[in-house]
């Protein structure tokens, strides 16, 4: 069972749920005149393939069905969370299929597609100033709960454990069965949830994997993801033990490696094109390696912002 079994065994009562993650992983070959870097060869696992539209489905579900199990979210609470827009559609979608009402924080200039979604599937969303940063969306959805601490179930998904150990138990154990010879991983930190625990699981295995994150300057910034400068927020969930290095991307460059991916046919979002920038700087720095990454979501959730010109 990819789960806990207790989590495994609610999850299958639920045909739709089975759907998340057992997601494939593939090869990708950049244009040789984008990229040198000798031996190395990058793959990236396609979590916008899960019926949410990213990797958000694998922690938002193992998080809200151990809350149900632990009796913390009855039927009479409101799922609440701050979000980009990713594990909102997570939370709006799930909720759905199990019955609850779900309310959800998220910057005003999340893209328009995040929130199209997010209303088909009946979520409430409360806006916060995009100028103010993301900061701002968990600062506010913090204010709501205390203003209402009975009608909230506050998820908390920058502080609950079981945000990295969805990816501990399930995506890492699906990276290393899908590529036993990988050397290097590439993420980032929106939470911290996905690189927390799939490095943990992957140090776990094989000591000698690196573990590498990027950052990035805060503005034009990465929907989905948040700078390590000082003065940001940093996640509970993330455990910078696991990262071997941290390396700084430009987000025009990651806008322009989405855009050469979509000549070559794979359309991503932003952050798999920051991810896969990552992973091409550490390719061209090793010249050798088998480099895994994850594709976040796909691009069709940017339409509506400058990423596609």
């Amino acid at each position: 069972m990819p789960y806990a079994q207790e989590i495994q065994e609610f999850i299958n009562r639920y045909p739709g749920l089975m759907a998340i993650g057992n997601t494939p992983l593939a090869r990708i070959d950049l244009p040789k005149e984008f990229a040198d870097f000798g031996d190395a060869k990058i793959y990236a696992k396609y979590e916008h393939l899960n019926p949410g539209g990213s990797i958000k489905d694998r922690p938002v579900l193992r998080m809200l069905v151990k809350a149900i199990l632990d009796g913390d979210l009855t039927p009479d609470r409101t799922i609440l969370d701050a979000t980009s827009g990713n594990a909102g559609i997570a939370y709006a979608m799930i909720g759905a299929v199990l019955g609850y009402k779900v309310e959800l924080v998220m910057p005003e200039n999340a893209s328009e597609e995040r929130k199209k979604r997010l209303l088909a599937h009946g979520a409430n969303l409360i806006f916060t100033d995009a100028q103010k940063g993301y900061d701002e969306a968990l600062y506010e959805v913090k204010r709501l709960y205390q203003a209402e601490p009975d009608k909230y179930f506050y998820c908390d998904q920058y502080s609950n454990a079981n945000n990295p150990q969805a990816h501990y138990e399930t995506t890492a154990v699906e990276i290393l069965n899908q590529a036993p010879f990988i050397t290097h991983f590439v993420g980032g930190v929106g939470t911290g949830g996905t690189i927390s625990g799939i490095g943990k699981k992957l140090k776990e295995t094989n000591s000698q994997i690196k573990v590498i994150c990027i950052d990035f300057e805060e503005w034009p910034g990465v929907e989905g993801l948040k700078p390590l400068s000082e003065g940001h927020i940093i996640p509970n969930t993330f455990d910078k033990s696991v990262v071997d290095k941290v390396i700084t991307i430009d987000v025009l460059d990651a806008y322009e490696v989405s855009n050469k991916m979509a000549g070559q046919g794979l359309f991503v979002g932003q952050s798999s094109g920051a991810y896969i920038l990552g992973a091409k700087m550490i390719a061209e720095e090793t010249k050798s390696g088998h480099i895994v990454t994850i594709f976040n979501d796909i691009g069709e959730r940017y339409f509506s912002t400058s990423m596609w010109g």
